[in-house]
């Protein structure tokens, strides 16, 4: 982390620490990650780590991680919820009563203001939902340091989308969504191109590769869940000796239909979290917000459950999303076992899958060997710049590389029998 003045001149960036301190006094100093600059493509990535630190976020944060990775790029980072907040109301309030969105820009408290002092290729904040989009504001005149400006926004639902604040993404050359059933709205009121990109993993973290660790833990369950399936899995770990790992989090939410909690570090969490899913035989995976109906009345979304579980070659038991894209994204044999989100007899249907241990074993090589080719951030970032008409760079191509080999290390051997076999199914 490189301290720079937000009045300094952009050669500070390469200065000593020892010549930080007299641009310290000038006015307030901002916080900037600096990776390699590359070469092929610079890249700014904006980012709100340090102000929603909820784990559901993390794998957003995970795909900043990864862009860095593979374009060297710098990230700047909003800072101060509480004022961005009350702003973002003052805003919201005066461009809703009045009608104008330069009146509201003229009455609202500035937030903790930073300026840019260089130019970058690609402009890229990525967001956790469309309510961040006013941290924005804090980056007066963005667009004149970026020849291309495009963002992600991870998280968004048809009956909740602001359009006082997604008409904010005006200036934006792209839009990319990480829902499936929004992107038409959004283009309509921005005014942009919108385009669905799904979710994904860092299959370089979640994959066990090279080393393979026993999975010793029998059923993880994480977040959201169902009281029916968990009862249900408690029982056999308490009568049958199974190692059921679930979150002990209290239900959060006005509906407490939530299981959440505030981490210090994503990449740590993210971390942590491969190497339980690593060592996880069967992972409950369910659409988003299977609980919440009223969530999902346009269409069911994708949850990162999928991904997260097909990368570590877990078998993945649980109430699959209803939409062509799950499918297409999905495609190969028992990607995931279907079972309603409340599965009383889920220990039955984990009893047989344990029967058929050459089934398990096709489930997990096959889990991996797709993940890998078609999940991993990577692909994501690849979509992103080719609809921006930017070129891949060398580490996309390294990174590229990398993945085929994980998926070469678990394809089938081309004789194996790879159709679907029947199974048990729930009711």
């Amino acid at each position: 982390m490189v301290r720079i003045s937000e009045h300094a001149p952009s050669r500070a960036r390469h200065r000593c620490a020892d010549n930080q301190t007299r641009y310290a006094s000038r006015k307030r100093v901002v916080e900037i990650a600096i990776a390699e600059v590359n070469t092929e493509t610079s890249v700014l990535i904006f980012s709100m780590r340090q102000v929603a630190r909820l784990v559901g976020y993390c794998s957003a944060y995970e795909f900043e991680d990864v862009i860095s990775d593979v374009t060297g790029a710098d990230r700047i980072e909003a800072k101060e919820q509480t004022g961005l907040d009350t702003s973002r109301r003052i805003y919201k309030y005066t461009r809703l009563l009045f009608g104008s969105k330069a009146l509201g820009r003229i009455v609202t408290p500035a937030p903790h203001l930073r300026r840019l002092h260089r130019g970058y290729k690609l402009f890229f904040p990525v967001f956790n939902h469309p309510h961040e989009l006013y941290a924005l504001a804090t980056l007066p005149e963005w667009r004149k340091h970026c020849e291309v400006a495009a963002c992600f926004i991870a998280e968004l639902w048809p009956h909740l989308l602001p359009d006082y604040l997604l008409e904010l993404l005006e200036d934006f050359d792209h839009v990319f969504v990480g829902s499936v059933n929004v992107a038409e709205h959004v283009a309509r009121v921005t005014g942009k191109p919108c385009t669905y990109i799904p979710s994904g993993v860092d299959v370089l973290n979640f994959a066990p590769h090279p080393m393979q660790p026993h999975r010793t833990i029998d059923v993880s369950s994480i977040g959201r869940r169902s009281s029916v399936t968990h009862c249900a899995l408690l029982k056999m770990a308490q009568e049958r000796g199974l190692f059921y790992f679930y979150d002990t989090v209290a239900a959060s939410g006005v509906d407490l239909k939530q299981r959440t909690f505030q981490v210090h570090n994503p990449a740590e969490h993210r971390h942590l979290l491969g190497q339980l899913l690593r060592r996880t035989r069967y992972y409950i995976a369910n659409r988003a917000r299977a609980n919440e109906p009223e969530y999902t009345v346009a269409g069911d979304e994708i949850s990162a459950r999928f991904y997260e579980g097909a990368a570590a070659g877990a078998v993945m038991i649980g109430d699959i999303p209803r939409c062509h894209q799950f499918d297409e994204q999905f495609d190969w044999p028992d990607a995931v076992i279907q079972a309603p989100f409340d599965a009383p007899d889920i220990g039955a249907l984990i009893d047989s899958l344990d029967q058929d241990s050459a089934r398990i074993e096709r489930i997990r090589r096959n889990n991996i060997h797709f993940a890998a080719l078609r999940h991993d951030w990577l692909y994501r970032v690849q979509d992103i710049f080719h609809n921006l008409k930017l070129p891949d760079t060398q580490r996309m191509d390294a990174r590229a590389q990398r993945l085929r080999s994980i998926a070469a290390t678990f394809a089938m051997p081309h004789n194996a029998v790879t159709a679907k076999l029947p199974v048990p199914r729930l009711a």
